[in-house]
């Protein structure tokens, strides 16, 4: 393990863990809304959301399963010491990480009908994330909300699959937005 994973987490646990959790709890409670998470300092190529998303849902009982170049020793060592996660196959894994051309959805668990929370959350790192683009209905969104998605007919079709499916963060620099299963998208 190199030095360089010990560093990069919350520099105050309590505070800066409490502010980002309040933040993704937002982001998944109103689908759409763009809100900023920061306190952690991952390594290349996480950015700061999805390493502070990591290292407030995380720890030693959350699979947690990294694609594409994201699947490197500096980050997996670093979510390894800052969270204690195990990292697993997709399939078991209670958290997807990854760009959205490296992450395949296919092999990912979207619950069981007596247990539909038993789901993967995919934390998306997009390039760009906009309050533009697909159209949002549902639960936490007051009339609708707009969000850059990357493929519309995805989202649309986890959707029909509700109370299973998918739930989905997107973050960009040290900003996330949410969509929960439950969100129509068109």
């Amino acid at each position: 393990m190199e030095h360089s994973s010990l560093a990069g987490g919350f520099t105050d646990p309590p505070q800066e863990s409490a502010q980002a959790f309040r933040g993704i709890m937002r982001a998944m409670a109103c689908p759409g809304t763009i809100c900023d998470v920061a306190g952690a300092v991952p390594p290349a190529p996480l950015s700061v959301a999805a390493g502070t998303v990591l290292i407030t849902l995380a720890d030693h009982d959350t699979g947690v399963h990294l694609a594409g170049h994201y699947n490197v020793q500096a980050v997996r060592d670093w979510i390894t010491f800052q969270t204690g996660a195990p990292l697993v196959d997709a399939a078991d894994a209670q958290f997807v990480l990854g760009t959205w051309e490296d992450i395949d959805l296919s092999n990912l668990a979207v619950g069981t009908a007596e247990y539909p929370d038993r789901s993967a959350t995919v934390i998306v790192d997009l390039p760009v994330l906009k309050a533009e683009g697909a159209t949002l209905k549902g639960p936490g969104i007051r009339d609708v909300a707009q969000l850059n998605l990357p493929d519309l007919g995805t989202f649309q079709r986890n959707a029909t699959l509700f109370p299973l499916g998918l739930d989905f963060m997107f973050t960009c620099g040290a900003h996330i937005a949410a969509l929960p299963r439950s969100t129509k998208v068109s």
